[in-house]
């Protein structure tokens, strides 16, 4: 945050920079600004600062454009948390969670001044507004936000590619900085991941394993190798980067009863972890023969993998920790600094959708090859689904704040809920999420509520709903049932295969073809917007697994099939 000087300093600045700048806006808006309109100018100032290298963009209420002139600005002028609210209302339309880095206000003799700072989108992912992404160009009328072109859109996300941190070399490491104990549990999870090895490995001496391993690169110790095998003592060679798991219990009360921290090697750091936290039985009450008579509190790959997950994406030159707050009360919270990068967990978890772009993409595929983390994607929909059939409530995660946080809660929280699962085991994933909303308290979408009524599941009004017991399974409405059936959705597979045959019968089809042919038959749950996404991501792992290719434009694709005899 700046202070008062340094803002106006920097106001000053850009009252003498030219007409023409992508990064930063001046409006007068004397009343209160549309929402929407701040929302795509947050989305272009992001974007265009992440374009032009700069460290912020910029949005001025109370400066004229066209001449620079200090006017005033009236918008949410007299309630200061009104205006702080901005932040969150931002953050939630954009899939990362992005939003101001601070808004202040400046009093001038002329009128009041608000100052939007405006954090670049990060390095390789485009920042959105409501889905859609936004760039700024100059017309006549001068800067508007438009459609962030697709080229503008690539050069982004290429950004990705150009610098990983974890696979960075380390000078003057060698493997002596490395832990042996370390090493020798790396190769014992190597060959779990690849028993077909196992006889070569033991062959391999440490290094040449290391590298095979996707640890070291041509003998030159990595990042991430000091991350996973390093000596606690090796810590310094990542500086600025800390390499800490902080283990935190906190009573009912959220008072702290004991901590402690773990330092690399961190593939031995996971298992100290998991040991402090305290997995005792949980017992269900009776409800017929509906429960089972009791489960650990926390499943346990949830808890590996949620800390892995948190090892894999932290965001390390932040400087920050990775948390572990387990509290008495039946809830486990992981945290992690760093963006999530997929659009959102839904995309991941309902389209099973795994993201193309990872933060630390070295240290990713190194966890993978010593079976610490799940095939890439995988692991997030492998938690929900433990949930699921313990009738526990689902993964949470708060992506706000530049962080990712996830709760576990192992206990039952509503009855109900459980009976309805109990009771219908049809259920998708998707209906399961909107339910686990409901017991949360969470707002539904206006698709989910409606759906969720017409399953007779849900009671009450908006937006105090509450899950009914007047399950799908014993209701004797006919036209309920088959309502049922119809917004159930297929497997992936079956409109894999529907895409597949109509290429081999007509040979080609457009995005238009694709639309008509599985529009209709997804899920009625599922909103326009989603049917939508649903069908891209459908086509692009036919792409990914060489079924299909597009021989015609972006704009306007034809794809075709590759080799017919994958039928």
């Amino acid at each position: 945050m700046f202070t008062e000087e340094k803002i106006r300093s920097k106001v000053a600045e850009l009252r003498k920079l030219p007409l023409e700048t992508e990064w930063f806006e001046f409006k007068e808006s004397k009343e209160d600004q549309d929402f929407r309109k701040i929302g795509k100018c947050f989305s272009a100032l992001a974007n265009e600062a992440n374009l032009n290298n700069q460290t912020n963009g910029w949005l001025v209420f109370g400066i004229r454009d066209k001449d620079r002139k200090i006017v005033g600005s009236d918008y949410r002028k007299n309630d200061r948390n009104h205006l702080d609210s901005l932040k969150g209302e931002i953050a939630n339309k954009n899939k990362q969670g992005h939003t101001f880095v601070a808004i202040y206000e400046l009093k001038y003799p002329e009128g009041r001044v608000v100052v939007f700072q405006v954090p670049p989108a990060p390095r390789g992912i485009p920042i959105d507004f409501e889905g859609h992404y936004y760039g700024r160009v100059f017309g006549r009328n001068g800067p508007e936000q438009v459609p962030l072109s697709e080229e503008k859109r690539n050069r982004i996300r290429a950004q990705s590619n150009i610098d990983d941190w974890s696979a960075g070399i380390v000078e003057n490491a060698t493997i002596d900085d490395l832990y042996p104990e370390a090493i020798q549990k790396a190769r014992a999870n190597y060959k779990i991941k690849y028993p077909n090895k196992t006889d070569e490995v033991d062959s391999w001496n440490d290094i040449s394993f290391l590298n095979k391993a996707k640890v070291t690169i041509k003998n030159q110790i990595t990042r991430t190798a000091i991350i996973l095998l390093g000596r606690e003592e090796s810590e310094h060679f990542v500086n600025p980067a800390e390499i800490k798991i902080r283990w935190i219990l906190k009573d009912a009360h959220n008072q702290e009863k004991d901590y402690d921290m773990f330092s690399c090697p961190l593939i031995l750091a996971v298992d100290k972890v998991f040991s402090k936290i305290r997995n005792i039985k949980y017992r269900y009450l009776k409800d017929g023969t509906l429960f089972p008579d009791e489960v650990l509190t926390y499943e346990p790959f949830i808890i590996r993998e949620a800390l892995n997950n948190c090892i894999a994406h932290q965001d390390y030159p932040k400087s920050g920790r990775i948390n572990v707050v387990e509290k008495e009360n039946g809830e486990l919270v992981f945290t992690n600094y760093g963006q999530f990068i997929p659009k959102s967990v839904e995309h991941v978890v309902i389209d099973d959708a795994p993201e193309e772009l990872y933060r630390n993409k070295f240290l990713a595929t190194a966890m993978l090859n010593l079976n610490m983390v799940e095939t890439v994607g995988g692991g997030i929909k492998k938690m929900f689904n433990f949930q699921k059939a313990r009738f526990f409530p689902l993964p949470e995660y708060d992506l706000s704040g530049n962080k990712v946080k996830l709760t576990i809660i192992g206990k039952v929280l509503d009855v109900e809920f459980v009976r309805v699962l109990a009771n219908n085991p049809a259920l998708t994933l998707q209906e399961i999420i909107a339910l686990d909303k409901v017991q949360k308290k969470k707002r539904l979408t206006k698709e989910e509520t409606s759906h969720l009524r017409q399953l007779g599941f849900i009671e009450g009004r908006k937006p105090n709903f509450y899950i009914s017991d007047k399950v799908i399974s014993k209701t004797a409405d006919s036209n309920l049932k088959a309502d049922y059936i119809k917004n159930r959705p297929f497997d992936d597979e079956h409109y894999k295969r529907m895409i597949l045959g109509y290429l081999k019968k007509f040979g080609h089809a457009t995005r238009q073809d694709l639309n008509r042919l599985l529009f209709d038959k997804l899920s009625g749950v599922l909103s326009d917007k989603q049917k939508h996404n649903k069908i891209m991501n459908l086509r692009n792992a036919l792409k990914s697994k060489g079924l299909i290719i597009n021989k015609g434009t972006d704009r306007k694709p034809k794809w075709v099939l590759i080799n017919k005899g994958n039928l």
